[in-house]
């Protein structure tokens, strides 16, 4: 086919699928599972009519990244966005981080005010910060906001962070959207993703898609399809060679998958390459086990307040957060583990049927562990919501291990493709300002093995394409009609 192919349909590949084909190339994607979307999907994984996210359920970056933006994906896909964008379930009155900045300052009481002070300015200019982010650091597109962010991740990559505030809550909000980040805690990776995740708390919220994550995978498709783009399913590619004559290749798999599909055109300087990533120094990110619940009522919380908010942490004090996470970086599950809950249905009737629930929850555990979290989740749960026990219908448990034989790309159960440390952040998988692009001419990487990492923003699919548009189409600075996501140039 002349034309690009795309190894891979998750949000990323489709962002570059996409943006190719708006720029009038023919594109084919390429998916080994039966169903579309990788980490994406949404599937009836317990009883029938219960609708269950297999991997991301809630989508802080939706709405923020400039390329969902410039898509409209608010106008395709309809979102539920709770006034409690996050919730630190924790004993007696629990933390929440509200979507309004001032609300949750008042509700922090004596630390409202450093709350506000490291916030406001984040929340003010945060289409900045994100569009800063969200891109090669070569150089920062807004050097400001940059730097202030910057020296608010290194003052809490260190327990001096939590001594800013007098009381539990406020640190255990920003631990609990740390841990998020897979890794040794506290760090500059896990603040990083602590702090940008709770500004986007007080801005665009947590959106959850109506009907599942499936909704923001099938709104790509249907722009791709559109075009003129094909996808096919149940097409695994062993080796580039399999994809004939191409112009490019677009490749939305983890770069550990890189040596395999591309052979002996991988030059002998590429192992440093693979070596000098620095997903953690080279070094797997831990993995996580998932449980879905389908449920017969809502989660019984002693705290009812936990009941407004789409996502609850359930990992007690800062303090907690970090040990629990320290012992799963150490090889050993959690004695009490960091439990990340989801629960739809509570925003989005359409999950479950009616006066019934789900619930999504995982834990960290070691890199490729076997180990089913149903009990674990299921205690931790009960800890702050007495009775759950009694609600549970049917539950399905995913090991870190199953993860990777649904989604290659979750190698061992990471869905971070490694630990995020600084040098992962900046050089990803190097530094570079165009890094999306392989030792291999006319192959190039986009998936959260490359900047800007992990999420479901797309972004790293459609600066991946702009590169081949730039590189193999001639396009130096993509001014023509049709060769832009509603004209703006993010490169």
């Amino acid at each position: 086919m002349a034309g690009v192919a795309i190894v891979g349909s998750g949000p990323n590949g489709l962002a570059a699928a996409v943006t190719l084909a708006r720029a009038g190339v023919r594109v084919r994607v390429f998916e080994a599972e039966p169903t579309i979307g990788g980490g994406a999907r949404t599937l009836p994984l317990t009883e029938p009519g219960f609708l269950h996210d297999w991997g991301s359920a809630v989508h802080p970056m939706a709405l923020a990244s400039p390329f969902f933006r410039d898509f409209g994906l608010a106008d395709r896909v309809g979102f539920a966005i709770p006034d409690a964008s996050y919730a630190q379930a924790m004993p007696g009155r629990s933390a929440i981080a509200w979507r309004s900045l001032e609300r949750t300052a008042d509700d922090l009481g004596r630390d409202g005010r450093a709350w506000r002070r490291l916030f406001a300015p984040l929340v003010r200019r945060r289409d900045r910060l994100v569009e800063s982010v969200l891109r090669s650091m070569l150089p920062p597109r807004h050097p400001l906001i940059t730097a202030r962010f910057g020296a608010r991740v290194l003052l809490h990559a260190t327990r001096a962070g939590a001594r800013t505030f007098k009381e539990a809550s406020a640190p255990a909000l920003i631990a609990g959207a740390a841990a998020h980040a897979s890794g040794p805690m506290p760090s500059f990776g896990s603040a990083a993703t602590g702090l940008m995740l709770a500004t986007l708390a007080h801005g665009d919220g947590w959106p959850i898609p109506l009907g599942g994550s499936q909704s923001i995978v099938d709104a790509l498709v249907a722009e791709l399809e559109s075009l003129g783009g094909v996808v096919e399913t149940d097409a695994r590619v062993t080796s580039i060679a399999e994809l004939g004559d191409v112009d490019a290749v677009v490749l939305d798999v983890a770069l550990a998958r890189l040596p395999g599909l591309v052979g002996d055109r991988l030059p002998d300087s590429a192992s440093r390459l693979l070596r000098r990533y620095v997903g953690g120094g080279g070094r797997p990110g831990n993995g996580l086990s998932k449980v879905d619940f389908a449920l017969s009522a809502p989660v019984p919380w002693s705290d009812q307040r936990l009941a407004e908010a789409g996502t609850v942490h359930l990992g007690g004090t800062a303090q907690e957060v970090w040990a629990a996470e320290r012992e799963v970086t150490a090889g050993r599950p959690a004695r009490h583990p960091y439990v990340l809950l989801s629960q739809p249905s509570l925003f989005d009737p359409s999950r479950a049927p009616a006066g019934r629930h789900t619930v999504w929850a995982y834990i960290h555990v070691p890199h490729g562990s076997t180990l089913d979290a149903t009990e674990h989740v299921t205690a931790r749960i009960e800890e702050f919501a007495p009775g759950f026990r009694d609600t549970v219908l049917a539950s399905r448990a995913t090991t870190a291990a199953e993860l990777e034989a649904h989604d290659a790309n979750l190698i061992g159960g990471d869905i971070g493709s490694g630990f995020l440390t600084l040098r992962s952040m900046l050089a990803r998988p190097v530094l570079a300002r165009r890094p999306w692009r392989t030792p291999v001419p006319g192959v190039y990487l986009c998936s959260a093995s490359t900047v800007p990492g992990p999420g479901v923003h797309g972004m790293a699919g459609h600066l991946a394409a702009k590169t081949v548009l730039r590189d193999v189409f001639g396009h130096p600075r993509f001014t023509g009609s049709g060769d832009r996501v509603g004209g703006a140039n993010y490169d």
